[in-house]
């Protein structure tokens, strides 16, 4: 599922062509181009799907809704680790690499 997810600017890259920004998510932090949102600064928040910044928000439904997404695990399903997640839905432990260097599952 892709989320349209509400993160703070915590930084802006200005010579980026397109715009582009550090944008923490209750504390994951991804790169989104900001070139909707071009005259955005840091500290405010923005709405982000797919890597884009599409509008701005307040800072009191943005954490709203971080807190809402945190409390149904959307937050883990959408930054969290796809393959530790696909093997949780299909019921199966991640495979991991030994620590011996090599290469059977576990």
């Amino acid at each position: 599922m892709c989320l349209a997810v509400p993160g703070k600017v915590v930084s802006i890259d200005d010579s980026a062509d397109p715009l582009t920004g550090l944008i923490d998510f209750g504390g994951v932090q991804k790169q989104a181009c900001l070139e909707y949102v071009s005259d955005v600064k840091v500290g405010e928040y923005v709405i982000v799907h797919v890597g884009f910044a599409l509008q701005r928000l307040d800072e009191e439904s943005a954490l709203a809704s971080l807190k809402l997404f945190e409390e149904l695990g959307l937050l883990e399903e959408e930054f969290g680790d796809a393959w530790e997640q696909a093997a949780k839905e299909a019921g199966t432990a991640a495979v991991t690499e030994p620590q011996d260097g090599g290469s059977e599952a576990r």
